[in-house]
């Protein structure tokens, strides 16, 4: 028996069960307010990117606005910085960027705008720190995407060659829309000498942009590389159906020409493309090993030493060592 003297339990529990009812209901109720505040902000979220779509990044930001308002956190803050990037407001999107870091310092959008950022700028090594914490994060897959290319870009710029393809393979998977991505990849491939990857690039890029001659030209120097010949005359053909004078075309033709045995035309093409584009290395060394058919030893050194100070070129160094007595020419 509970001595009511010494207890107030018995009379205090209608009371108590009275006080744990109200905050119950309370919390529910803020609870549903704050479901309801998180769901109109997702629509809000939602209409602002539907709106960047469409081009209309101002009236975008009207509807981030509302989202900040209704739940300022780290997602609606990178929702807006969006819009200002589309705007090329970049002051505005770093301030919403570091906001959002500010809210959470693992949220995934904002790492990878902020590493955007610093790739604009040309912090290589930062954009490549950060696009590693958004990864560490575990990024939805359309994010992972963004995230890899951009790393594998960054980490080509460092000239960190193996880990920018391995991130750019991933990063674009059997996805083409990323047209620069894929530039940069076709070059990776051909720094390590792959000119069978490069050249499987190149093909993609020549079906996405037809009208770009750099493809085509590119392609020709690949199959040159593998030693089609026959087919990298025909891609040439096909760059300079476009613009008949570009002289880096003309000088892919020149080197096809040459492999091909018809020493004439190639000199034709390369004396064309040397007068547009001096200082190219490879139309030198192309020319300098028409000049060595010729008997013409001086002046195919001349042009092979220039080369070899213009650029890292193929057969150079060997060509100087057999004909020229070293790594220059005679004085």
């Amino acid at each position: 028996m509970i001595d009511r003297h010494t207890s107030c339990y018995a009379e205090d529990l209608p009371l108590a069960t009275m006080i744990v009812r109200n905050v119950l209901l309370v919390w529910m109720v803020l609870a549903t307010t704050w479901n309801a505040s998180a769901q109109d902000a997702d629509r809000c979220i939602a209409l602002g990117d539907s709106l960047l779509l469409i081009d209309r990044p101002q009236k975008a930001v009207d509807q981030f606005d509302a989202a900040i308002k209704l739940r300022p956190d780290a997602g609606s803050y990178s929702a807006r910085a969006r819009a200002w990037y589309a705007m090329e407001r970049m002051d505005r999107f770093l301030l919403d960027v570091e906001k959002a870091l500010q809210l959470d310092s693992t949220y995934v959008e904002a790492n990878y705008q902020r590493a955007l950022y610093a790739f604009r700028s040309e912090d290589w090594s930062h954009t490549e720190r950060l696009c590693t914490r958004a990864l560490n994060h575990k990024p939805d897959a359309a994010m992972l995407a963004r995230v890899l290319v951009l790393r594998g870009e960054a980490r080509a710029e460092q000239k960190k060659v193996p880990g920018a393809i391995e991130d750019l393979k991933a990063g674009l998977g059997s996805s083409s829309d990323d047209h620069e991505a894929l530039r940069t990849l076709a070059r990776l491939y051909d720094a390590i000498g792959d000119h069978a990857a490069a050249l499987g690039v190149l093909e993609t890029l020549c079906a996405l942009e037809p009208d770009n001659i750099g493809h085509w030209t590119n392609r020709a120097f690949e199959l040159n590389a593998l030693g089609r010949h026959e087919e990298a005359l025909k891609m040439c053909e096909q760059a300079l159906s476009m613009d008949k004078d570009e002289p880096v075309a003309l000088s892919n033709r020149a080197y096809t020409l040459l492999k091909l045995g018809r020493d004439n035309d190639a000199m034709a093409d390369i004396e064309r493309s040397l007068k547009s584009y001096p200082a190219n290395p490879y139309a030198l060394r192309t020319r300098a090993v028409l000049l060595l058919h010729k008997g013409e030893r001086d002046k195919a050194c001349a042009d092979l030493s220039l080369a070899k100070i213009l650029g890292d070129v193929p057969e150079v160094d060997e060509l100087l060592k057999e004909h020229c007595g070293g790594t220059s020419a005679p004085r």
